[in-house]
């Protein structure tokens, strides 16, 4: 694997507008503003996720996360390795949900 020298490195905020345009399919809402991402980790040889689902027993899990890689392969340079991790701890809740997530779910 190649290491990436800091200046072709992402930034946390390049990472989190490309996560934006993965879509919960049963919410209908991007996944940052659900409150799924718990973490974004940049390291020089890897970009680290760690995410939720809004239940373990989500049935699109697997597709969702797969979005998740692609979006961040289109942001993170040739041979950097990217690893997303689902955690269940802390739990999702609503309250994780951005303000333009609760109006969009009229709460």
């Amino acid at each position: 694997m190649t290491t990436a020298n800091a200046s072709s490195l992402p930034d946390e905020t390049s990472l989190r507008a490309a996560l934006r345009t993965v879509i919960d399919p049963e919410a209908g809402m991007n996944i940052v503003d659900l409150g799924l991402i718990y973490g974004i980790f940049v390291g020089p040889e890897v970009v680290r996720v760690d995410m939720t689902m809004t239940s373990p027993a989500c049935p699109l899990g697997d597709l969702i996360v797969k979005d998740v890689e692609d979006a961040l392969r289109a942001c993170v340079p040739a041979g950097m390795g990217i690893d997303v991790r689902l955690v269940w701890d802390p739990p999702w809740e609503p309250e994780r949900m951005s303000d333009a997530a609760r109006r969009h779910f009229g709460w």
